[in-house]
């Protein structure tokens, strides 16, 4: 049995817990605690899950804090991890500005692991389209997945999973 890594990362409230609490094979342990300067909870160190794969390996799920403040918390997490998921709340302004600033802080990992871009709260009309997103990357240079999901939803995330799984060949349960 091989334990395998995976990180998700993006702003506090797009969905990280909720992906990882929607395919955990048990509770996820959580950090998230109410947030002094938002409306929602926040995630102040990481959120941790797991979920056994096809051939009996365990894929850790991690997720860590968005707000900047916690960004010297993100290489000590991210270290190790075999794939990594960036959301983006499409629903705020500046998403593509957002996005822009989690790949300068990941840049070097992006560049040595598999990454895909997920996309919540996509609306018709509400934020750019996910051809925006993928047309954004282009001229970054970065040729990454870019798929709409709702964290909510396991089929969503198990998809994302299977994504990041699949560019390293490691199979994954259903």
């Amino acid at each position: 049995m091989n334990d395998h890594k995976l990180i998700f990362v993006g702003s506090p409230g797009v969905g990280k817990t909720t992906a990882i609490r929607s395919v955990s094979d048990h509770p996820p342990v959580s950090t998230e605690v109410p947030s002094t300067d938002e409306t929602r909870d926040t995630t102040v160190a990481l959120d941790f899950g797991e979920l056994t794969l096809a051939d009996d390996d365990v894929l850790r799920l991690y997720g860590v804090p968005g707000q900047e403040r916690f960004e010297f918390i993100w290489p000590l997490i991210a270290d190790g991890a075999m794939g990594m998921v960036v959301l983006v709340d499409n629903s705020l302004p500046g998403a593509l500005e957002t996005l822009d600033g989690y790949l300068r802080s990941f840049d070097d990992f992006i560049g040595r692991v598999p990454a895909v871009v997920a996309v919540t709260r996509l609306r018709d009309g509400v934020g750019p389209a996910l051809s925006d997103y993928v047309a954004h990357l282009a001229r970054r240079n970065l040729d990454l997945p870019v798929v709409a999901m709702d964290p909510r939803e396991r089929d969503d995330v198990l998809y994302l999973v299977n994504m990041i799984v699949a560019m390293i060949d490691v199979p994954v349960a259903a």
